[in-house]
């Protein structure tokens, strides 16, 4: 069997935690930055954990990273 290639995109968005779950960055933190509150930016500083729904396709296009 070849191997399969990591989608790059995917690789640079999300990491793996050490118990198996994927990490992923919050959005709207890029631009229209004045009309949010400082307590909003910062939890958007956080990241967060990629939902149930969403782990299959993450973990498709990450074969090795599991």
């Amino acid at each position: 069997m070849p191997k399969i290639k990591t989608k790059r995109s995917a690789a640079k968005r999300f990491s793996v935690t050490g118990t198996g779950k994927i990490k992923r960055h919050q959005q709207n933190k890029r631009h229209i930055l004045t009309k949010k509150s400082a307590k909003r930016k910062r939890r958007l500083n956080n990241t967060a954990i990629v939902d149930k729904t969403n782990e299959r396709a993450v973990k498709r296009m990450l074969p090795y990273a599991f």
